[in-house]
């Protein structure tokens, strides 16, 4: 493969991220550029590497999910070799996160992991986020490892429920 189709791949990738302000998961990066068939898988996960390695991008994995971010250096990056990305390519991507980004931001706007802390409990940390800002964060311990993966698992669905609870208990008079 040229490395000239390598540097419009991680171009491409620099790209969306920072047209967004929230990280996006492998699979979000993934099924735009597969979508428009731009390349193929394999040529997405190297270029998501190399961008790691070279520190252009930064990854947080909870639970299953690995959610990527531009760093500064990649901002920078983008900024120098900007001119390298057609506009078609910058007009497909734009449209895709128009029609796309409350999809794309509400998947990663609820994040819930555990943790084991020792033999007998877990640590469920379940989080809200808007526009980058914790609205809520929560730590529960429970004593099973399926009590921590419900959690987990119920809490997309349900977070704005817990959310609202909270709020007109803690602000009743």
């Amino acid at each position: 493969m040229p490395s000239d189709a390598f540097l419009l791949y991680k171009l491409m990738i620099l790209y969306i991220l920072s047209k967004v302000n929230f990280p996006l998961t492998n699979g979000q990066l993934t099924a735009f550029i597969l979508e428009k068939e731009y390349t193929n898988y394999f040529n997405i996960q190297r270029t998501i590497s190399e961008l790691l390695d070279d520190e252009f991008i930064e990854v947080k994995t909870i639970r299953n999910s690995s959610l990527y971010k531009i760093t500064d250096s990649g901002r920078e990056t983008l900024l120098f070799f900007d001119n390298k990305i057609s506009s078609g390519i910058k007009e497909d991507i734009n449209q895709y996160l128009t029609e796309n980004k409350y999809e794309l931001q509400e998947e990663v706007s609820s994040p819930a992991d555990y943790v084991n802390v020792k033999k007998g409990e877990f640590s469920v940390k379940l989080s809200v986020i808007e526009r980058g800002t914790h609205i809520i964060d929560l730590t529960l311990s429970v004593p099973t490892e399926e009590e921590a993966i419900s959690m987990c698992n119920n809490w997309k669905e349900k977070s704005s429920d817990v959310y609202a609870y909270l709020m007109s208990l803690l602000l009743e008079d």
